[in-house]
């Protein structure tokens, strides 16, 4: 949504746009009305029978504000995982291969249907591509979080992957040392991590549906999801740690919601307004940093508040912009002279 191109080639939308969207259309994402009908008893039936959502809502609302626009037209690069659950294995968008391989170029729209297909949530979604020869690639998606929960290793991986292929955008620099030269920004969705909700000796007794459904939740994903999250960041940290560049690496994270606060899919006009509550106080709070021994996230002394590092990392991410965008001019203009001679 924020890269993708408007009829002008400027952001279809801007940041503060996207609170107001999720507001208006997540509870027709999430209709809540599905679970009330029949009480307790559909839930577990409705889950074993199929996804608790048909996501016909989502799909279309997708599809028209995205419209025909393909991955290679973002106006800035962006890297996508998914996972093909026909192959079993992830499937990673990249705008960088999109303007390489006509087959991985698919619509914007498909690509956030089937990277937002969340198992036991959303259907699965499959699509195709095709190149000018006629090939064509068949695509079976399910939820990117799958593969990569926290895609901040997908990231910085795909710009070690454009450096080693020695892409131009990044010809000056060597995949040894270019940590000091990245700033990474790493926004979770929130976690219930310091609200326990399962111990072994209850889990000692789950079967399949045990693991699958319990509470209200899903065991077996929120392990998953959990581990995948905490995985990356407790990589990440170590890494810009490590070489002495802690300072360039931001996650902004809540571990301490509880209850509905930390459902996926509780889209009553009571919960979304407690989420937008719970935003604005994360951007209050101290800066923080997961503690590499117990993994929960611990205030960074003297660092100032999320907002302010936020604030920091704009200002430093405008000025690299405008350095760039010199230097293209500059290449631009000897361009033009040599081709006087």
């Amino acid at each position: 949504m924020l890269t993708a191109p408007n009829k002008d080639n400027r952001p279809l939308f801007a940041a503060k746009d996207i609170k107001p969207f999720y507001l208006e259309h997540g509870p027709k994402i999430f209709p809540q009305n599905n679970w009330k009908v029949f009480g307790s008893i559909v839930k577990p039936l409705k889950l074993v029978m199929g996804p608790r959502y048909d996501g016909k809502y989502l799909h279309q609302i997708i599809q028209e504000k995205l419209g025909d626009t393909h991955l290679h037209e973002t106006l800035t690069n962006v890297v996508i995982p998914t996972f093909d659950i026909k192959n079993m294995q992830p499937t990673i968008f990249t705008t960088y291969e999109a303007k390489e391989n006509p087959l991985m170029d698919a619509k914007l729209s498909d690509i956030c249907i089937g990277t937002s297909a969340a198992p036991t949530y959303l259907p699965a979604h499959y699509f195709q591509t095709q190149d000018k020869d006629g090939k064509i690639h068949e695509f079976n998606l399910v939820d990117g979080a799958v593969a990569a929960n926290n895609p901040t290793f997908i990231a910085t991986s795909e710009v070690t992957k454009q450096i080693h292929t020695k892409n131009p955008n990044f010809s000056s620099e060597k995949p040894t040392n270019h940590y000091g030269k990245l700033l990474v920004i790493s926004i979770g969705t929130g976690s219930a991590k310091l609200e326990p909700k399962y111990d072994a000796k209850i889990a000692s007794k789950w079967g399949v549906f045990g693991w699958l459904l319990n509470g209200g939740s899903n065991p077996i994903i929120d392990a998953f999801a959990n581990a995948s999250d905490d995985m990356v960041d407790y990589h990440i940290s170590v890494a810009f740690q490590a070489l002495c560049f802690e300072n360039h690496y931001l996650r902004i994270q809540d571990d301490t919601l509880s209850g509905t606060d930390s459902s996926v899919d509780i889209s009553t006009k009571k919960n979304m307004d407690k989420l937008v509550e719970i935003g604005e106080n994360l951007l209050k709070k101290p800066m923080s940093r997961v503690n590499l021994k117990t993994g929960i996230f611990e205030e960074y002394k003297n660092a100032g508040t999320n907002e302010e590092a936020l604030t920091g990392f704009a200002k430093l991410l405008s000025e690299e912009k405008r350095i760039r965008e010199g230097r293209v001019d500059s290449y631009k203009q000897f361009v033009e002279v040599e081709s006087k001679f």
